[in-house]
């Protein structure tokens, strides 16, 4: 009989002692344990963020990359090519300036700007919590990127070198790929601005 009961009400006993046992603060759920869990999810989010802005960037300065050295070979010296009759036309260039055209004659200082844009960039992405600000960083990261190869690698010296333009819209100035990613993510920037989106996922209303 005493060997019964023992069978029988040991798992019973358990129970109740597991029953009678308080719940202990810092447990699993709510304490250490549970800021652990709450922390883990916030580190691998914030890599998959920075995931995001930098093949955001690598995707938009292949594009450029490699659509300018088509330009360069195929285009460069040769007649313009029609793409929408009169109103769109690729026509190779060499601009000195700044996106499309603009400041000529202050190349390398247009040089030290996307430079420091890049480095500005690459330190705010420690803090990057949000998907549409990592898709806006990427393409002006890209873009910037882009136009400073260009700057450093190509004619008439390092950071004078002119940047490869071949997209000609009538009435409108010649640009690139990596303009368009400038001007894309400077336009999502604003839009984010004025909904009130930090760069770390928080939101404030004025």
């Amino acid at each position: 009989m005493a060997e019964a009961e023992r069978i029988i009400g040991t798992p019973d006993d358990s129970d109740a002692a597991r029953a009678g046992e308080p719940e202990r603060p810092g447990g699993d759920e709510s304490g250490e344990g549970g800021a652990e869990s709450g922390a883990a999810p916030e580190r691998p989010r914030g890599r998959r963020r920075i995931a995001v802005l930098f093949a955001v960037a690598a995707l938009a300065y292949l594009l450029d990359l490699v659509s300018k050295m088509i330009v360069v070979e195929k285009l460069e010296h040769q007649e313009p090519i029609e793409v929408v009759g009169e109103w769109l036309r690729f026509e190779a260039i060499r601009n000195a300036g700044a996106a499309f055209g603009f400041g000529e004659a202050f190349t390398v200082i247009f040089t030290v700007i996307a430079a420091a844009v890049i480095v500005v960039i690459a330190r705010l992405a420690r803090k990057l919590y949000s998907l549409p600000w990592a898709v806006a960083l990427g393409l002006l990261l890209g873009g910037a990127l882009g136009n400073l190869t260009d700057r450093i690698f190509r004619s008439p010296g390092v950071f004078q070198g002119a940047v490869v333009d071949f997209i000609a819209p009538k009435h409108f100035a010649v640009f690139n790929l990596a303009d368009s990613a400038i001007v894309c993510g400077g336009i999502l920037i604003v839009l984010l601005s004025f909904r009130g989106l930090d760069p770390d996922g928080t939101v404030h209303r004025d």
